[in-house]
């Protein structure tokens, strides 16, 4: 049995409930003023083509997942039968004894969610979903309720949102592509942020399920991989800045096609029909693609009139006036629409990066903040949606709450570490 105890006085599904209808009902608010007012005649028609926007968006997106899920747990059924996920799982079995105490010893999930963990590493967004999904299908099986994330699937997620990214090349390219005179200048300052909140993340879960950290086997793992961050970082740093970016993008590259190869290998060392395993675990991908559409939907359209009603200018305004009043530097603002849509929607947090640098310019210190804060973190409220929606889960505990607050922590040392450096 998975102990599922919950020091949180908030339920995770009426958390979600409640941030869901302020969505409508916020929106619907903003629009009557602007309708009444005559300020925006036409604002209930943007409501409404923003909703049927979204929903088209949610199938689009589950559908372009079908592809990816489909080959990657192809994939990964290989590397079962060939019995490498349950070496992962051995590696890491030390540490997720005392991370994930409810989860046996080699078992497949430990496996899955470290590949996951790892592809968030490396910045392989298209990689990582896929294999979190596998991860979050594996951790289901030892959930005895299922409409209820347990505590494993809860720090999964946490980490999940807030992982650490060494080689955010998306960020490169959407600099680079916008006429950056440095695409990879945002590189330390990023990896500042998502160190911050991959701390802080994993911290709020420990505090909430009262997990000990101060143990020796999880102080060892820390250490290891600080000095493997630092060796990695000042091999990174001594590179020449127009090579960065091509670098970043050949390593991640090499790494993602090594681990496909292999999984083939593990496949053949046993002589097993690789061929046939894998068309078995690319049914399993379209199943899981299919089943997210439902919670994609309901958390798509709710951002969107959220978006299209105004409320978020609204709430810009009034920190801009907020911070002015306090004698602070309001340059930072203009990159908050970003930060505002970074834990809702990620094609919504990219497309508020790409429009702040369209308006101030790239180099701008808003364009900036914009990228930093891009890279800083995932899109808690989209992952959320989607790991839990594919396996059913529809009580989150205190998987909301931990994850915004590494937003929170992610986000704010973004807009620090760019005073830092461009201020």
């Amino acid at each position: 049995m998975v102990k599922k105890t919950d020091s949180s006085p908030y339920d995770g599904a009426t958390m979600l409930n409640v941030l869901w209808l302020s969505f409508f009902f916020l929106a619907f608010i903003a629009a009557l003023w602007q309708w009444l007012s005559g300020t925006n005649p036409e604002v209930f028609s943007e409501l409404v083509a923003a909703a049927f926007e979204m929903a088209n968006l949610s199938v689009e997106i589950a559908i372009g997942l079908i592809g990816l899920m489909a080959l990657w747990l192809g994939l990964f059924r290989i590397a079962e039968h060939g019995g490498l996920m349950a070496v992962v799982a051995r590696i890491m079995a030390p540490l997720f004894k005392r991370l994930m105490p409810e989860v046996p010893e080699n078992h497949p999930a430990l496996g899955s969610v470290t590949m996951n963990l790892a592809a968030n590493f490396l910045g392989l967004d298209n990689a990582a979903t896929p294999m979190g999904l596998k991860a979050m299908n594996d951790l289901q099986e030892l959930n005895p309720d299922k409409d209820t994330a347990t505590n494993a699937q809860i720090l999964f997620l946490v980490l999940n949102t807030s992982s650490v990214t060494l080689l955010p090349v998306t960020i490169f390219l959407y600099r680079a592509q916008a006429g950056a005179a440095s695409p990879a200048d945002v590189f330390l300052p990023i990896l500042m942020a998502t160190s911050a909140s991959t701390l802080v993340g994993l911290l709020s879960v420990a505090w909430m399920q009262k997990l000990q950290l101060l143990d020796r086997v999880v102080l060892a793992w820390f250490v290891g991989f600080a000095l493997f961050l630092a060796a990695t970082l000042s091999w990174i740093v001594s590179l020449p800045a127009d090579l960065l970016s091509s670098r970043s993008a050949l390593i991640g590259n090499l790494l993602l096609f090594s681990v496909i190869v292999l999984f083939l290998v593990s496949g053949v060392q046993r002589r097993l029909d690789c061929y046939s395993l894998f068309v078995e675990g690319a049914k399993e991908g379209f199943n899981v693609a299919i089943k997210i559409i439902p919670f994609l939907l309901a958390m798509l359209v709710g951002i969107g009139v959220f978006r299209a009603s105004g409320c978020l200018d609204i709430l810009l305004s009034g920190i801009r006036a907020l911070v002015s009043g306090l004698g602070i530097d309001t340059g930072f603002v203009e990159a908050l629409p970003t930060a505002f849509m970074k834990p809702l929607s990620g094609s919504g947090a990219r497309a508020m990066m790409l429009e702040t640098i369209n308006t101030y310019g790239v180099d701008s210190f808003a364009g900036r903040v914009a990228a930093t804060v891009q890279g800083s973190t995932e899109t808690t409220f989209y992952v959320l949606a989607v790991y839990f929606g594919s396996v059913g889960i529809r009580k989150t505990r205190h998987a909301i709450t931990c994850g915004l607050l590494a937003d929170v922590a992610g986000i704010t040392t973004a807009i620090v570490a760019c005073y830092w450096f461009f201020g």
